[in-house]
């Protein structure tokens, strides 16, 4: 039985914590592969031919969406795939809000979301059913965050990283440059208050930045996410924790 994670870049993917997962519970092989960005669709069915299930990541939940048979509600409601299941159909799941809301509590003073892409639509449902006093989303285009902001029927959109004041009680970064920082006022955060979440994984510059500002939580929500991923796949769930206790060791 083999799941992989396709992505590009796929370097931020700690793929070897899903194995841990695998060797938990003897039920599969994982690892990761990166896909080419002008032919994800064919890189992904040639990889059901055999394989079983799969994570996906930027840039291409949003193709993934497409790519399927079959979609759960949830994934409907993001607009976003980031679980393939193949059963006879090919299905898709979107598991980031639930990775989401077991690593970090949507604050009351407001919250704010980086992006506007597959990575934010997974996680947007959470952000409604907390029902926060304030959800803001920035992106660099403006057009793409008028575009989410209605499709979630949200009012509050900023189209520039500039304009946001703080602080929120929860920043989460969706956004897919893994190499930079949108360019955030000081106000953002409050240290010691604000928690800063990245949906990409910890050794990232995102990170960095949240820490020197006295705010930051790293990306690790993504390992429960995959273990939702997992127990979709063959329904076992893994223990997250004994993971969890491994990641600042695992790349």
């Amino acid at each position: 039985w083999t799941a992989i994670v396709f992505g590009n870049p796929i370097g931020h993917s700690k793929s070897p914590l899903h194995r841990l997962f695998a060797e938990q519970t003897g039920e599969a092989l994982y690892d990761a592969q990166l896909a080419p960005l002008d032919d994800f669709p064919g890189f992904a069915r040639r990889f059901f031919e055999q394989g079983k299930g799969a994570n996906v990541t930027v840039p291409f939940k949003e193709e993934a969406y497409r790519l399927v048979d079959e979609l759960s509600e949830r994934a409907t409601r993001a607009g976003a795939v980031n679980t393939l299941i193949r059963d006879g159909r090919l299905r898709g799941d979107n598991t980031d809000g639930a990775g989401l809301l077991r690593t970090a509590n949507a604050g009351v003073r407001g919250n704010l979301l980086l992006g506007a892409g597959g990575a934010v639509r997974g996680v947007l449902e959470l952000f409604l059913g907390e029902c926060p006093a304030e959800l803001l989303i920035a992106n660099r285009t403006a057009r793409k965050a008028v575009d989410l902001a209605e499709f979630a029927d949200l009012g509050a959109v900023h189209g520039c990283f500039a304009e946001v004041e703080g602080p929120f009680d929860l920043i989460v970064n969706g956004t897919s440059a893994a190499g930079d920082v949108p360019p955030l006022a000081q106000s953002v955060i409050e240290p010691g208050r604000t928690v800063c979440y990245d949906m990409m994984y910890a050794k990232e510059p995102f990170n960095r930045w949240a820490a020197e500002r006295g705010a930051a939580r790293d990306g690790l929500g993504l390992v429960e996410q995959a273990a939702e991923a997992f127990f979709l796949w063959r329904g076992v769930r893994p223990a997250s924790a004994p993971v969890l206790e491994t990641a600042p060791t695992v790349g």
